[in-house]
C-alpha cells in the first residue's frame, strides 16, 4: 500500500502521525511510505531519519495526498485539506466529527473512508487510540491549570499545593475516566485537595481504592456540581461520550457562583466541551475570560508536548496501521472487530450512529460495506 504522512497544519500542532521507527515497520512489509518535508521536525524527527528508515520525502502536502492510498494523520483535516482528499482514499486520524458539522459534510462529499482513532473500540469498550492522548491531556490539564491560577495570568493567585500553614487549592474534576484519573494523580501529587465527580459508582469505588488520601469521590449530578464549583479553584472538564458531543455539566449561569480567578480547563473541547461557555482556543491564544473566570480550552493540548505525544500515539496506532496496510480497510475490519466502530464515514455514507444523530443526517449501518 502507498501510505502518506502529511505535515499537520492545525495551529501549533507539532505532532506527527508516524515515527521513523513506524516507517521502518511498514517499509519492511513491502509498503511505500511518503512523508511530507519537515513533517516530523516538530516532534524531533528530521527528514533524514525517515529516509534512513526507507521512506521517501515529498515537498508539499498536495504531493502526499495525491499519491497516497492511505493517509495517516494526527488531527482532523482542516479546510485547506478538504479539496485534496480523493474518493476511496483511507484517512486514519482523529476526527471528532460530532463536534464540527462542516468537517462531517466535507468528508461525506469527498467519498473517502474515514477511520477515526477516537472510536476504535476494544471488546471491553475501552478506546485504545484515545487513551494515550487522554493520558497526556489529563496530566497537562493540571500543569496548565496550576499555571493559570497565577495572578499575572488572571487567576486567583493560589499555589496548587499550598505550603505549611496555608491550605492547598481545591481541584474539581468532572469525569473519572482516563483524563480525570490522570489529572487526579497529577493534582494529588502536587498536594492539591482533589474531588473527582462521576456517575458510575463502580468507577468511583475503584478510584477510592487506588487514589491517595487527598483525592475524594462524589456522585456527579447538577446539585452536587453547583455546590462544589463555589469553593473550587481549578475545575477540569474530563467528560467523554465516545463519538458523540459532550454534555454541558457546567452552564453559563453557573459562572456567577464561582470565585473570581477560578480556572476552567475543558479537555473535552474537541468533542464540543462539557462547559457551556467553552469554545476552542489555540496554544497561541489559549485563554479567555468570562465573568472573571479563566477558560483554557485548547483543542489539541498534547500538541504542546509533541515528542512525548507522538511516541505515545504511534505506540498505539501503529499495530492498526500495519493491519490496514497489509489487508486493506475492509478485510482488516472484518478480521479485527476493534476497527469496525472506528469507521465513521464510507463512500459518502455516515456509518457511525452518534455522528449521524448529532447533525440529524442519514445513518447507514456499517455492515452494508462489510458484508459479503
Amino acid at each position: 500500500m502507498i501510505i502518506g504522512v502529511p505535515k499537520e497544519i492545525k495551529n501549533n500542532e507539532n505532532r506527527v502521525a508516524l515515527t521513523p521507527a513506524g516507517a521502518t515497520e511498514l517499509v519492511k512489509r513491502g509498503h511505500q511510505v511518503f512523508v511530507q518535508h519537515t513533517a516530523g521536525e516538530g516532534s524531533g524527527f528530521p527528514d533524514d531519519e525517515y529516509t534512513a528508515a526507507g521512506a521517501a520525502i515529498l515537498p508539499t502536502i498536495e504531493d502526499v495526498y495525491a499519491i497516497a492510498e492511505m493517509i495517516i494523520k494526527v488531527k482532523e483535516p482542516i479546510e485547506p485539506e478538504y479539496k485534496l482528499i480523493k474518493e476511496g482514499q483511507l484517512l486514519f486520524t482523529y476526527f471528532h466529527f460530532a463536534s464540527y458539522e462542516p468537517l462531517t459534510k466535507a468528508m461525506v462529499e469527498s467519498k473517502a473512508i474515514c477511520l477515526a482513532y477516537e472510536t476504535v473500540e476494544k471488546v471491553d469498550k475501552s478506546l485504545p487510540l484515545l487513551v494515550p492522548m487522554s493520558e497526556v491531556a489529563g496530566r497537562m490539564s493540571v500543569q496548565k491549570g496550576a499555571n493559570y491560577l497565577e495572578k499575572p495570568l488572571k487567576g486567583r493567585g493560589i499555589l496548587l499545593g499550598g505550603v505549611p500553614g496555608v491550605l492547598p487549592a481545591k481541584v474539581l474534576i468532572l469525569g473519572g475516566g482516563i483524563v480525570g484519573t490522570q489529572a487526579a494523580w497529577m493534582a494529588a501529587g502536587l498536594g492539591a485537595d482533589v474531588t473527582i465527580m462521576d456517575v458510575s459508582i463502580p468507577r468511583m469505588r475503584y478510584l477510592a481504592d487506588v487514589m491517595p488520601a487527598n483525592v475524594k469521590t462524589m456522585m456527579s449530578n447538577e446539585y452536587n456540581v453547583r455546590t462544589m464549583i463555589k469553593d473550587s479553584d481549578l475545575i477540569i472538564g474530563a467528560v467523554l461520550i465516545p463519538g458523540a458531543k459532550a454534555p454541558h455539566l457546567i452552564t453559563r449561569d453557573m459562572l456567577k457562583d464561582m470565585k473570581p480567578g477560578t480556572v476552567l480547563v475543558d479537555v473535552a473541547v474537541d468533542q464540543g466541551g462539557c462547559i457551556e461557555t467553552c469554545k476552542p482556543t489555540t496554544h497561541e491564544n489559549p485563554t479567555y475570560i468570562i465573568d472573571d473566570v479563566v477558560h483554557y480550552c485548547v483543542a489539541n493540548m498534547p500538541g504542546a508536548v509533541p515528542y512525548t505525544s507522538t511516541l505515545a500515539l504511534t505506540n498505539a496506532t501503529l499495530p492498526y496501521a500495519i493491519q490496514l496496510a497489509d489487508k486493506g480497510w475492509k478485510k482488516a475490519a472484518r478480521e479485527n472487530a476493534e476497527l469496525v466502530p472506528g469507521l465513521n464515514v464510507i463512500h459518502g455514507d455516515i456509518v457511525y450512529k452518534a455522528v449521524a444523530e448529532a447533525f440529524d443526517m442519514d445513518y447507514v449501518p456499517v455492515e452494508k460495506y462489510l458484508m459479503g
